[in-house]
């Protein structure tokens, strides 16, 4: 199906519709009045483009939270569009009938509104695909966001041709890389599909114009203990994210409140909690000894990694837009995995595939975190990942203690480990007088660049 409608117009502008009385093609401080818009310094504008599209029908990537809130009454009054709001349970913890009534009040009809349940799709279908590789971008970071973005904006594209839109619409900002998680995923599976970035569009610049747009319009407004904006957050069921306000400067201690989801070291008990995790081709199947299904084994490590103050992290990483941005990440399960998987692999994979693994990790990593994930080198990577786990199967016994995620054994029936090779005592199948004739072949380049040095100097 096709998407989009061209629309030529005069002097480049988008052609004119009716807004309440005023036209789009009027200058923006006069369409902000009519609309009790903040004027003139936060007025609302059209792109200039030549070719413009003039959507009927737009699928909003909705959370419900302010951002996408003001977006969705922006589109109406910008656009004279009719919005469908879709909402996707991602495990974020929240009340997703707020997001529902949110909708409701802004004049979404409720056949146009979709909440709907992702958790299994993104554990099996993302998340386990990503940790096979023991991806973690800029080595730290364990990408709960980055990952999750490709599903949000694969089922969006679903519903727009479900209910026959020619647009869809996301609120991340033009600064950051959610821009591009989400609309390199909506060309990969709709090339025509018009995407429309209000943070692109309109001349509100930041959080403080948005919450002035929202007390015009009735829009509440979450608020932080002191009354302020709270922090920029973004939650799902692999990890939360925290950046903004004060931890704008690196140097700043966070606040306590800027942790949400897992006790901190200190309040941790005092007593460690030892487990076992099970893995069957790379993926976690069980925890001791008991077989769950994606969602609950990482529901379940959530649970052990929050108690026991494992999963903060407060980096600084490098955007793909080019600029430094600070956070802080509450990863307490994956972190758990990550640790996990990386032990039965040491057991498990030669040396070299391990060895390549690693050095192809990285780019992994990138391409998920700038939002290439629809794309064939992320699928070769992934078939190369996928093979390198077919003999990954076997259990890991860590402890959990105040942060810390320490492997205390791991056992598997593909094991490349010989205790019989290994051993200081007496055992089969290794000569140490071997070692001889290989340091002597090994060491032949270096002999030879010797005597050279020797008789230069």
């Amino acid at each position: 199906m096709s998407f989009h409608e061209n629309v030529v117009t005069e002097r480049g502008r988008p052609a004119s519709r009716r807004q309440g009385g005023v036209t789009a093609k009027e200058p923006a401080t006069l369409r902000s009045r009519a609309h009790g818009l903040p004027t003139p310094h936060c007025h609302l504008k059209l792109r200039d483009f030549q070719v413009m599209t003039k959507p009927r029908k737009i699928v909003l990537a909705f959370s419900g939270g302010l951002d996408t809130s003001v977006i969705l009454k922006w589109l109406q009054i910008e656009y004279d569009a009719e919005i469908v709001t879709f909402t996707a349970d991602l495990g974020q913890g929240e009340e997703l009938e707020a997001a529902r009534q949110r909708a409701l009040a802004l004049g979404v009809k409720p056949e146009n509104i979709f909440i709907e349940d992702l958790r299994h799709e993104l554990v099996s279908e993302y998340a386990f695909p990503m940790y096979r590789a023991n991806a973690a971008y800029e080595g730290n970071y364990l990408m709960g966001t980055p990952i999750a973005r490709p599903l949000v904006a694969k089922r969006q594209i679903e519903i727009a041709r479900q209910v026959g839109a020619d647009a869809v619409a996301h609120g991340a900002t033009g600064k950051g890389n959610d821009q591009l998680r989400f609309e390199l995923a909506y060309y990969a599976l709709a090339p025509d599909i018009q995407v429309i970035a209000p943070w692109r569009e309109w001349d509100m610049a930041g959080r403080a114009q948005l919450i002035e747009f929202a007390d015009l319009h009735g829009i509440q407004v979450a608020k932080d203990k002191r009354g302020g904006a709270p922090y920029s957050a973004d939650s799902n069921m692999l990890h939360i994210s925290c950046e903004g306000k004060e931890l704008e400067d690196p140097w700043v201690t966070p606040e306590d409140e800027a942790w949400v989801r897992t006790k901190s070291p200190e309040e941790a008990p005092d007593r460690p909690t030892t487990i076992e995790i099970e893995f069957s081709k790379g993926d976690p199947v069980a925890i001791d000894g008991e077989t769950l299904d994606p969602v609950s084994l990482l529901d379940r490590l959530n649970e052990l990694g929050a108690e026991n103050g494992i999963g903060r992290i407060d980096i600084v990483d490098t955007r793909y837009v080019g600029m430094k941005c600070r956070g802080l990440f509450e990863t307490p399960g994956g972190t758990i995995w990550l640790q996990a998987h990386r032990a039965i692999e040491s057991i498990t994979l030669d040396r070299g595939e391990a060895h390549l693994k690693d050095e192809l990790m990285p780019r992994y990593a990138e391409l998920i975190y700038n939002g290439y994930w629809f794309t064939p080198e992320r699928e070769m990577l992934q078939a190369l990942v996928d093979k390198s786990q077919e003999r990954v199967t076997g259990t890991v016994r860590l402890k959990l203690y105040k942060g810390n995620v320490i492997v205390e054994g791991r056992k598997s029936p593909k094991s490349l480990y010989s205790q019989d090779l290994v051993t200081f005592e007496e055992g089969g199948g290794y000569q140490q007088r071997d070692a001889t004739g290989f340091i002597r072949i090994n060491s032949l380049r270096l002999r030879q660049l010797g005597h050279v040095r020797k008789s230069g100097s």
